[in-house]
């Protein structure tokens, strides 16, 4: 219903046209509002519309005075007082209807960080100080104009890449009235966000990388890496000034310290330099709790300390947990400095949070955006890349930052990724070849493989075993077989006994059951504990949970194993005519399982780890782009941990822990960017994803290609999908010898050529039209990749190389085809000098359509030794029938 035919069934009066506004409003504007009103048919909403024309003629003029940074605004104030009233009217005319969401509102006005303008003309300093002052200034009077006190709360104004704001709403019509008002370009309501390392930095070749960067603890001196994550734990050894005399911070860095409970001021110290924290979205839904999440950029939960640590922690650092020094840690880029910014909790994050930190981060000066959080659900459309978050990394690259978040932990399925855009490096998680290798010894001289990292029983005595069922009360009912209760043993049954607990399914094979039995096996005093199942399936073992413990403790998880060392122990034991127990006879000895071993195995995709191919839509529609683009260590990785976090019981208390996942594998490959940044400053974020990608291994020491788990622990090759351009390797990316530079306009024309994104789609997300020069395939985008989802007959897709050697350099192509498909490369041979550029183009035919993606390459060897490639992701398709 119409809000004036409202208004007058309540009898209120229509108002006369305004008077001139103080502010110099002209007589045009005036007979222009008004023939807005009059253009409102009988459906449409005239007193909105009335609001709408009072403030294009009450509009108050605001100027800007550089002098005296101030804002000055002239308008009437009786007028102000009536778009309330009717505002008022508008909201509660009618059933109010309850939505209490948190919602970004992006503005048309530009931000600091303009996507109109280039990179010299970018505000910087006192001016865009100024210019944001005005824009959050503007932002309150926007919404104070148009929704009653009361009906919502403003959580955050966005100034520096976007222009805009995040607002608690109480209210649906309160949406809805501002999805109506001039001047706002985009609303999009906010998205949870979920979370998503000691010798791994020698494993993907950063120390090879870091003489020549003046050692191990120079690497990456320079370099703000901004961890958008829970926080950091600053009294943890990874984050402690490495000197007598704090290191400043680089004069481009403009953060600060924000101070709080654990977080004293003198927190940043040289290695941090700065730290936020960010939590309206959740202050306002009622899940932050600043008793469990701390209203500081204190870490209580763990998870960013570890990915802090990984990508930059102190060199050679002494990991220990439960009393036992598991090695020495280091950052891949030990002399980086951290910039925090803490903008998710136990409960997961908001996206209107995550862009606020993110919008910071760049207003600061960091240098490298390392992001192991992803959406929860993909609610954007029509297209993924236009989501608010995609947009404004891609602004955050625009402004020379680079951006690398976690892919997801999804796999093995396919489409399964949660960092969708070209413009950001997607990392997925692969395993490492550090083993721990532990054992049993029963009494018949049998050994058997085991999991767990713990002290063996003393000396080289063999202990009486016992199941825990023979050992317990006999009225106990339950709790018993599984060791989750310590009140049910007999105290004098088990001293001096190692004890077998059980449990049914493979689904209680997660940590804090398994930190429960240890804990009673420790409370009853016995002398160690064997777990395993009692199903007849295997479960593998190297996704199985591992955590140190302080008593001697073995998980079986191989089903022949287990039934073995079951009826060994059944075997030797004598029952009374009631069935209790009246000897022990098996014995047994654990074995120390906490030295790793290095096998020099290749890197295998972990079975968590989200699988290509991207997709463009919530259709599932697969996209010309490859994702993940690589891959880095992410499985069984050892890193700093917050001593107050209750995320994992089995670590509690401890300040290392070791985690799974490609949250662990994205500040790899963030410290790997810092690495190549304090090489080549000058780089764009292109160009070092460029390197990183091009130079990534796709086979073993042995020349045989790496392998992808899949369903069940199968071992297949691993493809583009699952691995992206391969296994990073630092000592190569620092020197790729050519790189593909792409910048904002090219990704705008990507964004331009997405299948049923229209021009005006990019206009709202990204607040500029489309280029006059428009691609024709998201495919022509120059990245170091190439994907088409749908290849009907032929299409030529053309790159342009760039060298970074230091020589002249001579490549000749070499292609390995996807199946269905022909490639030709021209030129197969040329010869570029260094800061040259070259054109390839790269023709593709479909030769036998399929039903599925096929794969290969195109390798570039130079006779300079350098190695660049470039993987092929085609679905060679049937031409649709006329």
């Amino acid at each position: 219903m119409g809000s004036s035919r409202r208004g007058e069934e309540k009898g209120l009066p229509i108002p006369p046209p305004p008077p001139p506004n103080p502010g110099g409003v002209t007589s045009r504007r005036q007979k222009e509002a008004a023939m807005e009103i009059e253009a409102v048919g009988a459906d449409g909403n005239p007193m909105l519309a009335l609001i709408n024309a009072y403030l294009q003629a009450y509009k108050f003029q605001t100027s800007y005075d550089c002098s005296s940074d101030t804002i000055v605004m002239a308008f009437c104030k009786p007028c102000l007082v009536f778009y309330s009233v009717l505002t008022f009217l508008i909201l509660n005319g009618g059933p109010s209807h309850v939505l209490a969401k948190v919602f970004m509102v992006v503005m048309e006005d530009d931000p600091i960080i303009s996507p109109k303008s280039s990179q010299k003309k970018v505000m910087r300093g006192e001016e865009a100080q100024k210019y944001k002052a005005m824009t959050t200034t503007k932002h309150d009077i926007f919404l104070d104009s148009f929704l009653p006190a009361g009906s919502y709360k403003k959580l955050y104004s966005y100034t520096h890449l976007l222009n805009g704001f995040a607002i608690y709403a109480k209210s649906e019509k309160a949406i809805k009235t501002l999805s109506g008002a001039k001047g706002v370009r985009l609303i999009q309501e906010d998205i949870k966000m979920a979370k998503m390392t000691t010798y791994t930095p020698r494993y993907i070749g950063a120390n090879v990388v870091w003489p020549l960067l003046g050692g191990a603890e120079k690497a990456g001196d320079g370099v703000v890496i901004g961890m958008v994550d829970t926080g950091i734990d600053p009294s943890n050894p990874s984050f402690l000034s490495t000197s007598d005399q704090a290191k400043p911070p680089p004069a481009s860095f403009k953060g600060t310290c924000q101070t709080g409970e654990r977080f004293p001021p003198d927190s940043c110290n040289g290695k941090i330099v700065g730290a936020r924290w960010f939590a309206r979205a959740g202050q306002a839904t009622g899940e932050f709790n600043a008793t469990m999440h701390y209203a500081s950029p204190y870490d209580p939960d763990g998870h960013g300390s570890h990915t802090a640590s990984t990508a930059a922690g102190n060199f050679h650092t002494p990991a220990i947990s439960k009393g036992y020094n598991f090695g020495h840690a280091s950052g891949v880029a030990p002399g980086a400095h951290l910039a925090i910014y803490k903008a998710a909790y136990s409960f997961g994050g908001y996206m209107s949070d995550v862009i606020a930190a993110v919008d910071k981060a760049v207003e600061d000066g960091v240098d490298i955006i390392s992001l192991s959080l992803g959406p929860t659900t993909i609610t954007s459309g029509p297209a993924s890349f236009l989501n608010l978050l995609e947009t404004q990394l891609l602004l955050a690259t625009k402004a020379g930052i680079s951006v690398v978040q976690a892919v997801g932990n999804g796999g093995p399925d396919a489409n399964s990724v949660v960092s969708f855009s070209p413009w950001i490096t997607s990392v997925g998680a692969s395993t490492t070849d550090r083993k721990y290798n532990k054992s049993i010894i029963i009494g018949n001289g049998k050994v058997f493989s085991c999991g767990g990292l713990s002290p063996s029983t003393p000396g080289e005595t063999m202990y009486p075993l016992a199941l825990a069922d023979d050992v317990c009360n006999t009225n106990s009912t339950g709790g018993s077989s599984n060791c989750q209760d310590p009140d049910v043993f007999i105290r004098s049954l088990v001293q001096g006994k190692v004890i077998i607990c059980m449990f049914v399914s493979s689904n209680y094979y997660e940590g804090d059951f398994l930190a429960g039995i240890v804990d009673t096996i420790q409370k009853i005093g016995a002398a160690g504990v064997i777990i395993t199942d009692r199903s007849s399936s295997d479960s593998d073992i190297e996704y199985h949970p591992t955590f140190p413990t302080s008593i001697p403790s073995a998980i079986v998880v191989n089903s022949a194993d287990a039934q073995a060392l079951l009826e060994y122990y059944d075997d030797n034991l004598v029952r009374d005519k009631e069935g209790s127990v009246t000897k022990f006879g098996a014995t047994i000895r654990i074995l120390d399982g906490r030295r790793a071993i290095y096998t020099r195995e290749a890197p295998v995709v972990a079975e968590y780890s989200s699988r290509g191919p991207d997709v463009d839509d919530m259709q599932m529609q697969a996209a010309d782009v490859l994702k993940p683009n690589v891959m880095a260590p992410g499985h069984h990785i050892w890193g700093a941990w917050s001593p107050t976090s209750d995320a994992m019981v089995e670590f509690q208390g401890e300040i290392y822990a070791m985690l799974s996942g490609t949250s662990m594998a994205t500040p790899h490959v963030a410290g790997v960017v810092a690495l190549i940044r304090q090489r080549h400053p000058k780089w764009s974020p292109a160009m070092v994803m460029s390197a990183i990608m091009t130079t990534a291994d796709v086979t073993d020491r042995s020349g045989r290609p790496l392998m992808a788990r899949r369903d069940g622990g199968v071992l297949e090759r691993a493809t583009p999908f699952d691995m992206g351009a391969g296994a990073i390797n630092a000592a190569r990316a620092v020197d790729p010898g050519l790189v593909f530079d792409a910048g904002y306009r090219d990704y705008l024309q990507f964004l331009c050529a997405v299948p049923g994104v229209d021009d005006a789609a990019v206009l709202r997300a990204v607040g500029v039209p489309c280029p006059p020069s428009r691609a024709r395939w998201c495919s022509d985008l120059n990245a170091p990749s190439v994907t088409v989802a749908s290849l009907v007959g032929s299409r030529r897709v053309d790159r342009r190389v760039t060298s970074v050697g230091a020589e002249n350099e001579t490549y000749m192509a070499h292609v390995q085809a996807p199946d269905g498909v022909a490639v030709r490369v021209s030129p197969d041979t040329f010869a570029v000098a260094p800061g040259a550029t070259a054109t390839l183009r790269i023709v593709l035919n479909t030769t036998a359509p399929g039903n599925t993606f096929s794969f290969g390459e195109v390798v570039l060897r130079g006779d300079k030794k350098h190695t660049v490639r470039i993987p092929l992701a085609v679905f060679p398709a049937a031409a649709l029938s006329p």
